[in-house]
């Protein structure tokens, strides 16, 4: 499906107020998009808030083991990404690294097994459970949830180490100036209405903080009736690309190597109403029958590659009851 014709299946759908299910890669190359009633399960297992095709079951204890990237090769990319952030070609880049894992579970077996306000396991090519709303749209209104700042709950009891890190702080403003200044592109009288609070993650063996804020804005006029119009005009989201997103697209190809098809893409589903959607993170792929699980971190002129090596690998979890 082309840009083009995903743009008017949604535009017509949320017209006619037909509820549908989306997906869109990072690159806006392979957008996919299918009437809520014609969701075969066998092809797409998916549990939002606003719609699920699956009932929730217990599934057996999750078996994860990274095999992390070499640390010299984590080391090359940050490098070529700090020099273009000191060039001043970007003031934020989002850089994400591929992990092989094995797992005792299949990706369907993974679906089952996690616990997230947004999952997903599409045909068995991925699966991902993604803590991060992209935008939720109702009533006139639209709203977005920027996670930015993570921290293990063992070393920071209360949250406070995290909330109080100068260099975390910095990336986070700059996370919410430029996720507000995206919906002023859809919507009138952009807030930010709540300002780095903490969420607390449960994942085997640990708890996580993750920072997040609320940004609220009135949809203009003229995107009140073009649901396609408006996602694509969103694209890619700020927090797992950067600013300006241009420039920092292309620093994201060099120093990646490739594309990162539907990882840090977006999806979600319109109930007829109410159109929510997910950043697709904490995401684990299949390719050539090997397992890769994809995770990284926004790159700023005050980051230290060894934290943002550690906290990229901080990320690989199935998140638990």
């Amino acid at each position: 499906m082309t840009r083009e014709e995903f743009i008017h299946c949604a535009n017509t759908w949320a017209q006619q107020r037909v509820p549908f299910l989306f997906l869109i890669d990072f690159e806006i190359q392979k957008p996919w998009i299918r009437r809520l009633a014609e969701v075969d399960d066998a092809e797409v297992l998916f549990d939002f808030p606003h719609g699920r095709n699956t009932p929730r079951v217990q599934a057996p204890p999750v078996f994860l083991q990274p095999h992390p990237v070499p640390r010299a090769s984590y080391q090359t990319k940050f490098e070529l990404v700090m020099a273009h952030l000191l060039r001043g070609d970007s003031f934020l880049t989002n850089l994400t690294i591929k992990t092989p894992v094995e797992t005792n579970h299949t990706l369907r077996q993974l679906f089952q097994a996690g616990v997230s306000p947004y999952k997903m396991c599409f045909r068995d090519e991925f699966v991902f459970f993604s803590p991060e709303c992209f935008v939720t749209v109702a009533d006139g209104k639209i709203y977005s949830f920027p996670m930015k700042g993570t921290s293990e709950v063992a070393h920071d009891p209360d949250g406070q180490l995290i909330l109080a890190d100068p260099k975390e702080m910095a990336e986070h403003v700059t996370i919410v100036d430029l996720i507000r200044n995206d919906l002023s592109t859809v919507a009138n009288t952009v807030e930010v209405s709540r300002f780095r609070y903490l969420n607390k993650i449960v994942t085997p063996g640990r708890s996580l903080w993750q920072v997040s804020s609320e940004i609220v804005g009135s949809v203009s006029d003229e995107f009140s009736s073009r649901m396609g119009d408006l996602l694509i005009a969103l694209l890619p989201a700020g927090s797992v690309s950067g600013a300006p997103k241009k420039k920092t697209m292309e620093i994201i190809a060099r120093a990646e190597g490739e594309c990162r098809g539907y990882y840090t893409g977006v999806a979600g589903v319109f109930d007829g109403h109410t159109l929510d959607s997910a950043v697709v993170i904490r995401y684990v792929e299949k390719q050539n029958h090997k397992l890769f699980y994809r995770s990284g971190g926004g790159i700023t002129t005050r980051s230290q590659w060894e934290r943002e090596y550690a906290e990229a690998l901080a990320k690989i979890y199935v998140p638990i009851h």
